[in-house]
């Protein structure tokens, strides 16, 4: 089969397009023919060892996956001995986590970690869903998110971000969605309740106050992101961004901070590890056959572009997903 492989970690030039084995599912696992994949800001992380402590986890040396890819969305082609509830020819999406392996034709997924494709959506649309739309869910779970509740999300324009704004309209919330200008028309049209113009604005420096922020960037202090926030606010991070130039520690940096600070003061910090299963699936399912959250797909490429896709990824500020043709 082909499949976009990397054995050294680096620029999109180190991706290439290359035959490989066809996988075999284990008795748990299913084996699904891939007919989308979508990028996510842990896709070029990954690629480029970036920032240089997260190798710890991702290979000393070189990436421990060499086929990239972590959300995908196609056909089951055939089921382990133990699987009880996929069968060959199932419609579904998932997410394979740091196993990655989905900018492939198949990949070989554990049962537990896929679900029945959105019935209204193309693979395509299907595959810009799993990561991102579980890391909007557990952010909006973490923030106890309901009815008048205020939340700003910082990154509203991203994957994460465009459905953050839809699911917590759909719970009822009153959003402040931050963007840049030529994305003001898009998260309005998701539903935001009010528009900060990052170019223009600062939300950090005027009244309002919100139950939650929802940091998907981590290009402020955690400070200017406390400094909005209601006296029993919660601050969830989970910052994504765009490459700079490498870096030793990143978003990790204000991660640990986060970390280090939320025994310490009212407010609730909390850091946010989306975690793929089906659960979330399904949720995201019902959001999207119901008509409450749609994704938004800001381009799509062949399967032998994915060095080009990555790097309009990682540098360009692609306004939600990034999807893949395979």
């Amino acid at each position: 089969m082909k499949a976009i492989v990397q054995d050294r970690y680096g620029p999109p030039e180190t991706l290439t397009l290359a035959d490989v084995d066809t996988p075999v599912p284990a008795p748990d696992e299913v084996l699904v023919r891939v007919e989308a994949a979508a990028l996510n800001a842990y896709d070029w992380h990954a690629m480029r060892g970036d920032p240089r402590m997260a190798r710890l986890a991702l290979g000393r040396s070189r990436p421990r996956a060499r086929i990239r890819g972590r959300d995908f969305a196609g056909r089951v082609e055939a089921v382990g001995a133990r699987v009880r509830q996929v069968s060959p020819g199932d419609a579904v999406f998932g997410d394979l986590g740091d196993a990655n392996g989905a900018f492939a034709e198949y990949v070989c997924v554990p049962e537990t970690l896929v679900a029945a494709k959105p019935a209204n959506l193309t693979p395509q649309q299907a595959a810009a869903l799993p990561l991102a739309g579980v890391t909007a869910l557990m952010g909006l779970d973490a923030g106890e998110v309901g009815p008048g509740h205020r939340v700003l999300v910082n990154g509203a324009s991203g994957g994460v971000g465009t459905l953050a704004v839809q699911l917590a309209t759909a719970r009822g919330a009153t959003v402040t969605a931050v963007c840049s200008t030529r994305n003001v028309d898009l998260v309005r049209s998701l539903g935001a309740d009010h528009v900060v113009d990052y170019t223009r604005d600062d939300f950090a420096h005027d009244n309002r106050r919100y139950d939650m922020v929802f940091d998907l960037v981590g290009n402020r202090s955690l400070r200017a992101l406390r400094r909005v926030l209601t006296p029993t606010g919660t601050l969830v991070l989970s910052g994504g961004g765009v490459y700079r130039g490498g870096s030793l520690i990143g978003p990790i940096g204000l991660i640990a901070r986060g970390r280090l600070l939320a025994p310490l003061v009212r407010h609730r910090i909390v850091v946010l590890t989306a975690v793929p299963g089906r659960q979330h699936l399904d949720t995201l399912r019902t959001h999207v056959e119901s008509g409450r959250v749609a994704p938004v797909i800001d381009r799509s490429y062949p399967l032998h572009e994915v060095p080009q896709a990555m790097r309009y990824l990682e540098e360009e500020h692609a306004r939600a997903k990034v999807v893949i043709t395979v």
